[in-house]
């Protein structure tokens, strides 16, 4: 709220080449030292908040103005008197935050609590006062702007600091969108802070608001904060990164030529567009250089073309990709897969034939407003709600346009178990820039970050029921839930019916979002016995051998030699077989279509005719792959004995990420009853698959 930064308007060689091309990216920095409250007519605004009243009616022709000038009048008279570290009177803070969510096209309610959003903390003004004289919804949002700066940013009271920003911003995102754009205006004039303090709230900027912003959408914030936390954190880079720019503002761009094809492109197509150059901000030209080394004219900007409707974009794209030389690699379409932030646009990159390489950003003058101003776009998220909505400011209410990614930090949050692991997994999800949507079986969809596995989906869809989640399957095929997920994966978890059933010690391995961490960790830490028992090292396989052996009902066209069948397919009555002699005389009987028949034929075993006894009962050994689970073997065991079925033997594998292998040799009264037998296997709970060897 109160810190100080160096005015920009005060640096004019800052970024001199980007204004000379007439950069038409939103500038937020017009606001210098605002005028003080003079003589005034009742019936219209104060002189100081003109620029305010401009932006606004830009974005909103037919707004009322008037609660406009009776905020201003209460900030500007509670505030008198006040000064910034910076010698202006503090009036100009508020004033320079409002203008910068006017530009961006806040609506009216957002911009008056702007106004007073200092009054109650630094005043005398309360918030029974805000609520009098402005609504609930004003003094909804002052309210969560105050509990937000009320800590001290502080290294102690950082986590409660973003924890607190958290909450209020789940409530209302316009908490946040004022919270920016006030961060915003004081990290322009920091240079009047210690060198020292200035880089402790770059740091802050840089780790949680900057991602915050990106998160909302708010790009217009997001690019300048990253080109003044830059210019703090890393003088040495940011200083060769402007004499890079200001090297290239002398020479001839290529970028306005290209625009001027594409325009021709476009006309002579009949597609109404708008082109322009959109110079790159400071820290994506570091990016850039970091990538490709020595950059070319047309690496220092892109080409921006804006149309009326969704049809046109793709039209362009087309027209784009006819008369130029296109960069496949460089395509992206975020309409048709809009990122978690509502970003959409098409991307794109051509080449001229002389030989520049130019990127392309087509979208409709609607994304380009959403992709400059994200959440601050949608205007009033409870236009529509009930006049009672916000009546109760300690009420948790729920924002309609709370993104996914928002209500996750916000189920989390509440389980973690101390500030430092809050603040160290905040840090970590925002660190994250793209996410996935995957859809549930049931019909619904789950929002995750790119990387999340099935034990990230399990929890964020059945919160600590999870703990009992034994597998998956993904778009229709069983996967182990360390699996990673993909965008537009389809999604079934299966749980396990017995309760005491637990996560493993591995799932920490696979688990990607907070919620699962916490979730998983806070479980083992309870059960602390059964944590070590899956850790403990892999037991040998479990193996029960019956006293029977030998082929079976097969007879082998072999005077007196010993019948065998074979292991690796377990042919039972009315297989078509095929016969072998081996060493020691006897014969093995493999189904026809075994790989091994071939091999046998291939080093020259002797064939033998092979058939079926008219006895029924035959032998057979039966994959059973299930997940693990307490006395699974013993229900499996006992769904065979069912069956009138004797068990030969069986081998039992350790188990894999809670996946069991059960393998049966079985003697069988009568082939015909193998399906049922099969049948009654897969019911057993836990049991996902049964094939023969």
């Amino acid at each position: 709220m109160s810190a100080e930064a160096t005015n920009p308007e005060a640096h004019p060689e800052a970024r001199p080449e980007l204004r000379r091309r007439g950069r038409t990216r939103l500038d937020l920095r017009r606001l210098g030292r605002a005028a003080l409250l003079g003589p005034t007519s009742r019936d219209r605004l104060p002189d100081a908040i003109g620029h305010v009243a401009e932006a606004h009616r830009a974005h909103h022709p037919d707004a009322d103005l008037s609660i406009l000038r009776r905020a201003y009048l209460l900030a500007e008279t509670s505030h008198r008197g006040q000064m910034r570290k910076s010698g202006e009177p503090y009036i100009t803070h508020p004033l320079a935050v409002t203008l910068i969510l006017a530009e961006l096209g806040a609506e009216t309610t957002t911009l008056t609590a702007s106004l007073l959003h200092d009054t109650v903390e630094d005043t005398d003004v309360t918030l029974d006062q805000v609520r009098a004289e402005f609504g609930d919804e004003v003094c909804f949002i002052v309210d969560g702007v105050t509990k937000v700066e009320k800590i001290d940013y502080g290294a102690a009271a950082e986590p409660e600091t973003f924890r607190k920003m958290l909450v209020a911003t789940g409530n209302d995102v316009r908490v946040m969108s004022i919270k920016l754009a006030d961060r915003l205006h004081n990290m322009r004039t920091l240079g009047v802070m210690r060198p020292e303090k200035q880089a402790r709230i770059a740091k802050v900027t840089r780790d949680v608001l900057i991602p915050l912003a990106e998160r909302l959408g708010v790009q217009a914030l997001k690019t300048e904060l990253e080109d003044l936390v830059f210019a703090i954190l890393h003088p040495e880079e940011y200083e060769s990164t402007r004499a890079l720019i200001a090297a290239h503002a002398g020479e001839s761009d290529p970028l306005p030529a290209i625009a001027d094809s594409v325009r021709g492109v476009l006309r002579d197509a009949g597609i109404a567009a708008e082109v322009q150059v959109r110079p790159r901000h400071f820290v994506s030209v570091h990016r850039i250089a970091r990538t490709r080394g020595e950059l070319r004219g047309s690496d220092f900007g892109r080409v921006l073309v804006l149309v009326g409707e969704n049809a046109d974009c793709y039209a362009v794209l087309g027209e784009l990709h006819t008369c130029f030389t296109p960069v496949i690699s460089e395509f992206k379409d975020f309409i048709a897969t809009p990122k978690f932030n509502l970003y959409q646009s098409l991307h794109t990159a051509v080449a001229t034939p002389e030989g520049y390489v130019a990127e392309v950003i087509v979208r409709t003058r609607q994304m380009h407003r959403v992709a400059e101003a994200g959440v601050v776009a949608l205007g009033n998220p409870y236009a529509t709600a009930t006049p009672d909505a916000a009546a109760d400011p300690d009420e948790e209410r729920v924002d309609p346009t709370r993104p996914g990614w928002l209500s996750r930090l916000l189920d989390w949050q509440q389980s973690a178990p101390d500030p430092d692991t809050f603040w160290t997994v905040l840090r970590a999800e925002l660190a994250q820039d793209r996410e996935i949507t995957v859809f549930r079986a049931d019909g619904g969809t789950l929002g995750l970050p790119a990387g999340a596995s099935c034990i990230d989906a399990a929890y964020a869809q059945h919160g600590e029921a999870a703990h009992g989640c034994i597998g998956a399957r993904v778009n229709g095929r069983l996967t182990s839930l360390s699996s990673p997920l993909s965008d537009g994966d389809t999604l079934q978890l299966l749980l396990a019916q017995d309760a005491s059933s637990g996560p493993a010690v591995e799932w920490l391995d696979h688990a990607r979002t907070p919620a699962a961490r916490i979730a998983i960790s806070s479980w083992l830490e309870s059960h602390p016995d059964r944590a070590m028992a899956t850790t403990s090292a892999a037991r040998a396989p479990l193996s029960v051998v019956g006293a029977r052996g030998g082929g079976g009902n097969a007879v082998a066209d072999l005077p007196d030699a010993t019948v065998r069948l074979a292991g690796c397919c377990t042919p039972v009555p009315p297989d078509a077989v095929a016969g072998f002699l081996v060493r020691g005389g006897a014969v093995t009987v493999h189904r026809i279509h075994c790989a091994a028949v071939a091999q046998m034929r291939a080093v020259g075993r002797t064939s033998v005719a092979v058939h079926w006894r008219a006895t029924a009962d035959c032998r057979v050994t039966l994959l059973a792959e299930s997940f693990g689970r307490p006395h699974l073997l013993a229900d499996l065991t006992e769904a065979i004995a069912r069956e009138g079925v004797e068990v030969v033997s069986a081998t039992v594998e350790p188990p894999v990420e809670q996946r069991v292998r059960h393998s049966y040799t079985l003697q069988l009264p009568d082939a015909a009853g193998l399906p049922a037998l099969m049948r009654a296997m897969r019911d057993v709970p836990g049991v996902y698959d049964v094939s023969r060897v």
